[in-house]
């Protein structure tokens, strides 16, 4: 077979040197009829034999039957109902050849974003990376939201996947952001809701900002195609290489690094995200004018040992209040306990669990709150006679006197005893 080279040469001496076919079969030391054989091809010569078959081949028939009943039947179930015994990769390249021809197409067309009508959510998980106390490390979530249109991103990490945590995260980014947008993508996440059903505080949140949450269907990665793009973007470029001191520290670092990340051209607008973003937000709605509830809120009664419990942590609360109903609000960074409107308690929000996060001038109050009642309680009793006092006995039929009641009758006496003499 001649070769490619030998084909190119004889076509540029036949055409540019008018060379005839004998010249060029004496120059190259090739026979004329090969000579013939390079002219009259208009395609390089390519070398290629006769399929000699595979061992699956016999196995076809079978195998065109399962997938026209069953096309979604996997390879190794298919190996099962067939015999199949040899190498299973053989048999997997030949299934994927042939289930195209019994399942029909799924295409997925190409979405096209219109400036201020989505933000994709989503929540990444860093990996136990973020110290929230001495010797102990979490997994929190880091909330990514990105405007579509532009591809801007932005991020915050969350103490929890709770509804009231998401909701306020949620409100610091787009608050930050300066607009809100037509729609909130999300997917089946359970703070947000599940089974097209919203939780409360998010569709508290949707309806106080104007905009719609929308839950995407399950097993369908091209609804939040640019989210999940940009997660894969936070694990190559911002995590490699870093540590950090606390939740602060990572919330710092990301702020820091994001204006970075969204300065790159991007490949599927040609452009900067924080360039575009200024159009982005100029389409979408402005902010409310009053700001949504966010955070967590519950009502509980304040118990003897004058703690409220918000996720796993136990929090001091004013010993005044205890007996009454206090509602305890939860935001990203503290814990704020009121009662008719007033604060008796407020702390720094712990990220860890199975911690008590105390107040001194809680634990001084209770004391004075106890001296108080052993001191009332002591009164109530009377004087406690000192030890080795004899104390004096009233007969009772004083009490009988004082309460105006009525002599007891005399006790009847004891009828005699018979002896009896055998």
């Amino acid at each position: 077979m001649i070769k490619v080279e030998d084909w190119a040469e004889i076509r540029r001496l036949h055409r540019s040197e008018q060379m005839g076919i004998k010249a060029i079969a004496r120059r190259l030391g090739l026979a004329r009829n090969t000579v013939r054989s390079a002219l009259a091809a208009d395609t390089p010569p390519k070398y290629s034999r006769a399929p000699q078959g595979s061992r699956v081949d016999e196995f076809e028939p079978a195998i065109r039957r399962l997938l026209k009943e069953f096309p979604e039947m996997p390879a190794t179930v298919i190996a099962e109902k067939i015999g199949w015994e040899p190498s299973s990769s053989v048999l997997r390249a030949r299934v994927a050849l042939l289930r195209p021809l019994f399942s029909p197409p799924d295409p997925a067309d190409r979405t096209t974003y219109v400036a201020g009508e989505i933000v994709q959510c989503d929540l990444w998980f860093p990996g136990k990376v973020v110290p929230v106390a001495p010797t102990v490390f979490a997994d929190p979530p880091v909330l990514t939201m990105v405007a579509a249109y532009s591809g801007f991103i932005m991020a915050l990490l969350l103490p929890s996947r709770q509804a009231g945590d998401l909701v306020a995260g949620m409100w610091q980014l787009l608050a930050g952001l300066g607009g809100v947008p037509k729609m909130l993508v999300w997917d089946n996440e359970s703070g947000i809701g599940q089974h097209h059903r919203l939780t409360m505080s998010a569709r508290s949140f949707a309806g106080t900002l104007g905009t719609r949450i929308y839950q995407a269907a399950p097993r369908d990665p091209e609804t939040k195609g640019v989210i999940e793009r940009a997660n894969g973007f936070f694990e190559t470029s911002f995590m490699p290489g870093r540590s950090f001191t606390g939740p602060g520290d990572y919330n710092a670092q990301l702020a820091e690094w994001l204006p970075r990340a969204n300065a790159r051209m991007l490949r599927r607008t040609g452009q900067r995200p924080g360039v575009l973003i200024e159009a982005d937000v100029a389409a979408m709605g402005g902010l409310p004018p009053v700001a949504p509830t966010v955070g967590a809120s519950s009502r509980v009664r304040l118990a003897r040992d004058y703690y409220v419990r918000v996720d796993g942590n136990d929090y001091s609360v004013d010993p005044r209040m205890i007996g009454r109903f206090v509602d305890v609000h939860t935001g990203l960074g503290e814990v704020v306990v009121t009662w008719a409107g007033t604060q008796v308690g407020a702390h720094v929000r712990s990220w860890a669990s199975h911690q008590t996060i105390t107040d001194p001038d809680h634990v001084t109050m209770a004391a004075q709150l106890r001296t108080a009642f052993q001191a009332r309680t002591a009164a109530m009793r009377g004087p406690v006679p000192a030890p080795g006092t004899a104390v004096g006995q009233r007969a009772l039929a004083h009490y009988d006197e004082v309460f105006n009641l009525p002599a007891a009758p005399p006790f009847p006496p004891a009828a005699p005893t018979l002896k009896v003499v055998r």
